[in-house]
């Protein structure tokens, strides 16, 4: 038997040696084949590569963002930190080493200016900057430290000095620039050296806002400041940094670039060695000094790079004859072409998500060109990818290519911010994986920098409402824990210059004037979810004040009623009823919505301030949340329990927030399944919704009900799009027609996640995992299997190691099988008995299935509910409307699944001959049904090891 420790990280950056802080906190993972192996001590070792070697016992069991326990670290302080643990079985051997390097600078070291292109001509005109200098003998290293205000890429003597896109991203530049550090020794060699910056607008020129109203917000010109620090083997240090003293030229091959335009590409225009020594830079010109931003501090989130490559899966010809590249994958990023011609023969390349008409569907673009142009420079095979954009797409319209092409010389770059995945979740539906997988895709594309809530219109911006629904399943899917605290100190930021949470951030539409529930919520749930999923308490200390100060704002407009009343809201946004041209009008009341996330907010900061050890404001916050609770039973609940508002929203709300208990609780539960079958198993949420309502149901006892809802293909449901060919999520739910056309709706994309938040419902009770305290120290196994469903499994990498749940269904029994990581246990809930822990290792446990109900006959006199809750029947019922008059096909909209209502009720809108295929398919039914006993007996055996 042996003990490992591995994935020793520094605060968020597993993979990179760099810490922007001196005292970052420290996480590792233990291998063990120990049962039961916990954690009894740690030992960390710290060496900077002197004669002395620093080492620190620690008792107990935390491995988890452990405090830094030496000495603070100073700028571009260098070493290497080992860590081994002690468990029943002794000491492990030390971990590899992991290198530590000190990405920050020291208070004053910033000195470098902000330079650009004097005199553009146009906006956002893209810029070559340059600058050489000398190497003296005797260089240990170079540090090179950039920022822009616009996008940025860097050459040392011709080479690139890494492969980030789009640094330094986006923040709210007005309050806090990023820089990137990057060791570029490597690069320089003795005597003159160059520096070469390709500069582009990026976020910062980009014109914002919408309906003919847009423009820029932060500037028209980018600009770019970057500082070289050369240290010598007899302790001289000289900086080299921009100023006036660079040269600037406007006339490269960049011609234009902006994140919603596009880029266009000439290389007749490259000025070849121009980032390398002894360029004759006739032309150039002084550098001109820019306006300042913010003092940068070193990057905490992941970076953007290239994370995929996606092959042309077909090459389809429209009727217009135009050529266009299917990926099969709608994703994020960018089309690397390998060509060849003549001089000045132009390729464009136009993206879209989704083909219309025969043609690409460029509609749901708005004023987004999102197209690139490569002009080549006829020197042979010639190989380009834009750098200072990306777009949204699954089809590429190709034209202008020269000569024949192969579908090999272009390839689709998939681009994102970096993270480690770390969930999965697969089952027997195929449906419902590939659902799934269209969740993952939708992450990856609109995690790139910040959360945005689209990748490909004239927006891609950082809607906190989008994030807020679906920061538990991102928490699933990928290690963004560092992502979303990075974030989450931009909404600060911007919180604490507007005196408001913004729905957006960075707040380019200056909408913290107008508070929004469950946008403005953002503020105190991401932080209470990133301590809940990475047991992150730094994050919940270092946003108590953004917390607090939200949930204050909104008491204040609250009053003395204790409800949010009568101001703008978003509401339930894209509810499936809203019309296409409103989509905040939904059937759950706005004012119903934002009282209960008032609620909602309340209590987390109550808990938060327990977690925090404020007693003071547990008490004051808890006060204030059960008289919110009362006012809202009080205002929005009649005395039999039923909600004025009475819709799915209504009752999930209620239900999942905590302001429904006991009794009253289990009646909205009963409610809430009784309106899901009314409705056909349709879903009937928006963006708030939508996260609660499986949930709901399974919680109040409706497992059945949700599973249908899960399996529903109709629209509106999840599967819906799945039907439809979807790749990714949708923003609407009926984002694109039946029929194949676009939602007429000005506003509608094909890559939006909030509508699949339900995903995190899948992994914590379709297949049974989730934390039980945070950080997954302790885990819940307690998987619910879904009558539909014949297995499901889940794999999650949690801050311990990987955490797996399974079970599957054979011959009337269900066996469920789990892995519990080292240092870690569970509490499981299984059928028919009491929940009991386990420690770590591999279990397995054998329960008997709940007996499938024996199917009715069935008849025209049979309620209508007890034929939505047949789906068999439901089917055949539907099949012989359509087959007799396929204009009646979609009756089952017009139905409400009542049990009071026959099912010859439906026909009084119909012909007799629909009436007569009716009954004669359902007498072929029950003749063809097959009807077995089934035992109630429950029981269940255990075998674990």
């Amino acid at each position: 038997m042996s003990t490992t420790v591995d994935s020793v990280r520094l605060e968020y950056r597993l993979g990179s040696p760099q810490t922007a802080l001196p005292r970052p906190r420290v996480s590792w993972v233990t291998r063990s084949d120990v049962p039961g192996w916990r954690q009894v001590a740690a030992e960390l070792s710290w060496d900077e590569g002197t004669a002395t070697t620093t080492e620190v016992l620690l008792d107990g069991g935390c491995s988890v963002l452990v405090d830094w326990p030496f000495p603070a670290l100073a700028p571009r302080q260098r070493g290497t930190l080992r860590v081994r643990v002690r468990g029943v079985d002794g000491w492990s051997p030390w971990s590899d080493d992991q290198p530590v390097v000190a990405s920050f600078l020291g208070e004053g070291e910033w000195r470098a200016d902000f330079i650009g292109l004097p005199q553009p001509l146009r906006h956002a005109q893209p810029t070559l900057l340059r600058h050489e200098f000398s190497i003296e003998h005797g260089l240990v290293r170079a540090t090179l430290y950039a920022t822009a205000l616009g996008a940025y890429q860097v050459e040392i003597n011709g080479c690139q000095v890494d492969d980030q896109i789009l640094k330094p991203g986006w923040t709210p530049y007005q309050h806090r620039l990023v820089h990137e550090t990057a060791d570029i020794t490597g690069l320089l060699h003795g005597g003159r050296n160059a520096i070469g910056v390709a500069l582009t607008g990026g976020w910062f020129t980009e014109r914002y806002g919408f309906q003919g109203h847009a423009r820029p917000f932060y500037g028209t010109q980018p600009s770019f400041a970057g500082q070289v620090l050369l240290e010598y083997d007899d302790g001289r240090c000289e900086w080299v940094v921009t100023g006036e003293h660079w040269q600037a030229c406007g006339d490269g091959p960049w011609t234009a670039a902006g994140i919603y335009l596009g880029e266009r590409y000439d290389a007749r225009l490259v000025r070849n060695g121009w980032s390398s020594p002894g360029f004759a830079s006739s032309g150039w010109v002084a550098a001109s000094m820019a306006k300042p931003g913010p003092v940068p501090g070193p990057r905490t989130g992941p970076e953007v790079r290239v994370t995929q490559l996606v092959p042309v899966a077909e090459v389809v010809t429209t009727p217009s004859g135009a050529r266009i590249l299917d990926f099969g994958q709608n994703l994020v990023g960018r089309l690397r072409i390998r060509v060849s011609g003549a001089a000045g023969e132009m390729v464009t390349l136009r993206h879209a998500e989704v083909l219309e008409h025969g043609g690409l569907g460029v509609r749901p673009l708005r004023a987004a060109e999102a197209t690139d142009t490569y002009t080549l420079a006829g020197t042979g095979v010639e190989e380009w990818a834009p750098t200072s954009t990306f777009h949204g797409f699954r089809y590429a319209e190709i034209s202008g290519w020269p000569g024949g092409f192969d579908p090999a010389d272009a390839t689709a770059e998939v681009i994102g911010s970096d993270m480690a995945r770390t969930g999965w979740f697969d089952c027997s539906d195929p449906m419902v994986s590939k659902f799934h997988e269209n969740v993952l895709w939708g992450m990856r594309g609109n995690f790139l920098y910040l959360p945005t809530d689209c990748p490909q219109r004239d927006e891609r911006l950082g809607w906190t409402g989008d994030v807020q629904v679906f920061s538990p399943t991102a928490s699933y899917l990928y290690d963004c824990n560092g992502f979303l605290a990075s974030w989450l100190a931009d909404l600060a930021l911007e919180q604490q210059a507007a005196g408001g949470v913004p729905s957006i951030v960075p707040d380019v539409l200056d909408s913290a004037k107008v508070p929004a529930a469950a946008w403005g919520d953002a503020a105190v749930v991401l932080p209470w979810v990133l301590y809940q999923r990475f047991g992150d308490l730094g994050v919940l200390h270092e946003q108590y004040p953004s917390m607090k100060g939200w949930v204050e704002e909104v008491h204040a407009l609250a009053g003395e009623r204790h409800l949010w009343e009568g101001g703008f809201q978003f509401g339930d946004w894209v509810d499936p009823d809203a019309p296409p041209d409103n989509p905040a009008k939904a059937k759950a009341d706005p004012d119903l919505v934002a009282s209960a996330y008032l609620y909602h907010s309340t209590n987390l900061l109550a808990a938060a301030a327990a977690v925090l050890g404020r007693d003071a404001d547990v008490v004051c916050y808890a006060e204030k949340a059960e008289q919110v609770r009362t006012a809202w039973l009080g205002e929005y609940v009649t005395p039999a329990g039923r909600i004025l508002s009475d819709a799915q929203t209504s009752y999930a709300l209620a239900i999942e927030f905590g302001i429904a208990t006991g009794e009253l609780r289990q009646r909205m539960g009963d409610r809430l399944a009784w309106l899901v079958r009314r409705d056909g198993y349709r879903i009937s949420t928006g963006f708030v919704g939508t996260p609660l309502v499986t949930d709901a149901l399974s919680d109040t006892g409706h497992v059945t009900e949700a599973g249908r809802m899960l399996q529903q293909t109709e629209c509106p449901s999840w599967l819906y799009p799945v039907t439809m060919g979807a790749t990714t999520v949708w923003e609407r739910w009926d984002s694109l027609l039946e029929d194949g056309s676009i939602n007429p709706g000005e506003m509608t994309s094909f890559n939006h996640y909030a509508l699949g938040a339900v995903a995190d419902w899948l992994h914590r009770v379709v297949a049974g995992l989730a934390p039980a305290a945070p950080g997954y120290e302790t885990i819940e196994i307690a998987p619910r299997p879904l009558p539909g469903l014949t297995w499901a499994t889940a794999r999650h990498d949690t801050p311990y190691g990987a955490a797996v749940v399974a079970w599957r269904r054979v011959d009337g029994r269900i066996t469920i099988t789990a892995e519990v990581p080292p240092n870690t246990t569970a509490t499981v809930r299984l059928p028919a008995t009491e929940a009991f822990t386990v420690s770590a290792g591999h279990h397995e446990w054998t329960v008997d299935a709940e007996p499938r109900p024996t199917p009715a006959p069935v008849t025209t006199s049979t309620s209508l509910a007890a034929i939505i809750d047949d789906p068999e029947a439901y089917h055949t019922v539907i099949d012989a409307f359509t087959r007799i008059d396929p204009a009646a096909g979609d009756v089952h909209r017009r139905i409400a699944w009542v049990p009071n209502q026959p099912l010859h009720g439906a026909f009084r809108l119909v012909s007799p001959a629909v009436a007569a295929a009716v009954e004669d398919s359902l007498v072929a039914l029950n003749a063809t049904r097959a009807i077995s006993d089934a035992s109630n007996r429950l029981e269940i055996s255990r075998s674990e090891h």
